[in-house]
């Protein structure tokens, strides 16, 4: 169940693109105990309620298949739970809601199949709020203040990710001196905001918006009276679309993904492979999720002897009991799914263990014609942070400040 259409048309594609490649590559290898895998695709649109619900239910009844598994519906809240619930199939989901942990440990008899795999969206918050503190600890970054100013698309998930970073921010010694504003989205209007932030003298603007041409245009527009500050832009600034809008503008900016590619050695060969497959215009980074979804399932149920069709709860229970039991390392990390919440854990905000987490990672936009740098969480990070080209350079001495200790270990 994938955006093909709609203003996530551009994940969606890159969606599509990593199960294709996950099939292709399970299928090449004797496909799942001998028998091959056949993925069917359901378009979910605008990825209201009504949309990914009937997208569920078109497969389920029309389709009869085994395990629904994509990248993220950001809309539905959880509607789509109930028809998948009821015909006892394994759903993989990485639509990155708090709402997921509330669902399924309300029912988790009923709700056995439903796991997401990346962290819900809340970390986002205390994550960004710790890796700035760590930019500025480790001397990397030299801030002209401790204001944070926070504007908030409209959607529950940038409203939890905003809120999020507003309750952690004390914390860690900073001061939020604007908002989270709520802005009704999509927008490519952004002047009357930043002008509103302008007067604030912010040392950091954070935008928890996500589509990616609204923040190629916020980015824009702030270039157009750049402020002495870190802009940090959610998740939609990773994709491709963003910086071909933006360009030059988007230099500097710095993004993150509690899911995405690494860069090792596992993380290189899968980009290499997928650039091959689907040329060098595709975003490996957006694919990877659905692609590790894939794998992760295809040897969870392997493990359990088999996938099972609506109504073959007793086979889906396996399946569920093999994903929650097996640590797996994608190409984006660890998957470990907790046993409560049946969502990811992440790192290094709940786990200080690298190998147990999913890494929170930050990249930064360091020349926009190139992949975007890494510049977060250790030991993952491949580059260093940068002075943005519209901030003052405060030159400092870098400490060996790790990112991992100091943080939040809990709800």
């Amino acid at each position: 169940m994938i955006p093909l259409t709609g203003p996530s048309a551009a994940d969606g594609a890159e969606f599509r693109k990593g199960m294709i490649l996950a099939v292709e590559e399970l299928n090449a290898r004797g496909g799942l105990l001998g028998r091959p895998i056949e993925p069917i695709f359901a378009d979910t649109c605008r990825q209201t309620a009504e949309e990914v619900v009937g997208a569920a239910r078109w497969l389920i009844e029309k389709h009869q298949v085994h395990a629904i598994v994509n990248g993220y519906n950001i809309g539905p809240q959880n509607s789509e739970y109930e028809p998948i619930a009821d015909a006892g199939i394994i759903y993989v989901h990485a639509n990155t809601l708090l709402q997921h942990h509330d669902t399924v440990m309300s029912d988790p008899e009923r709700y056995f199949g439903c796991f997401m795999a990346d962290p819900a969206d809340y970390w986002y918050g205390p994550g960004f709020i710790k890796f700035i503190s760590w930019l500025r600890d480790s001397g990397q970054w030299r801030p002209n203040s401790d204001r944070l100013a926070i504007i908030s698309g409209s959607k529950p998930y940038s409203i939890v990710i905003a809120n999020a970073m507003a309750a952690t921010a004390a914390d860690f010694g900073w001061r939020v001196c604007f908002g989270p504003k709520i802005v009704q989205t999509p927008t490519n209007q952004w002047r009357d905001i930043l002008e509103e932030v302008r007067e604030t003298n912010p040392a950091v603007v954070a935008n928890t918006h996500f589509y990616a041409a609204d923040l190629a245009h916020f980015q824009r527009q702030f270039m157009e009276k750049p402020m002495d500050c870190i802009v940090y832009l959610q998740y939609g600034a990773m994709h491709r679309s963003f910086t071909d809008i933006a360009q030059e503008a988007s230099v500097g900016v710095i993004v993150s993904s509690v899911i995405g590619l690494l860069r090792d050695e596992m993380g290189k060969r899968f980009e290499a492979r997928y650039n091959a497959r689907f040329g060098e215009g595709s975003t490996a980074t957006i694919g990877c999720q659905s692609y590790s979804n894939m794998h992760h399932y295809a040897v969870a149920a392997a493990m359990a002897g088999g996938s099972g069709a609506p109504g073959d709860f007793e086979q889906n229970r396996k399946v569920a009991f093999a994903l929650k039991g097996m640590i797996y390392r994608s190409v984006h990390g660890t998957i470990r799914y907790h046993p409560d919440w049946q969502a990811v854990v992440p790192y290094p905000v709940v786990t200080h263990d690298p190998s147990l987490g999913m890494p929170h990672i930050f990249y930064q936009i360091q020349d926009h014609k190139k992949p975007l740098s890494m510049i977060a969480p250790e030991p993952y990070n491949t580059e260093r942070f940068i002075y943005p080209p519209w901030m003052s350079g405060r030159t400092a001495s870098p400490k060996a400040t790790s990112m991992n200790p100091r943080g939040l270990t809990g709800l």
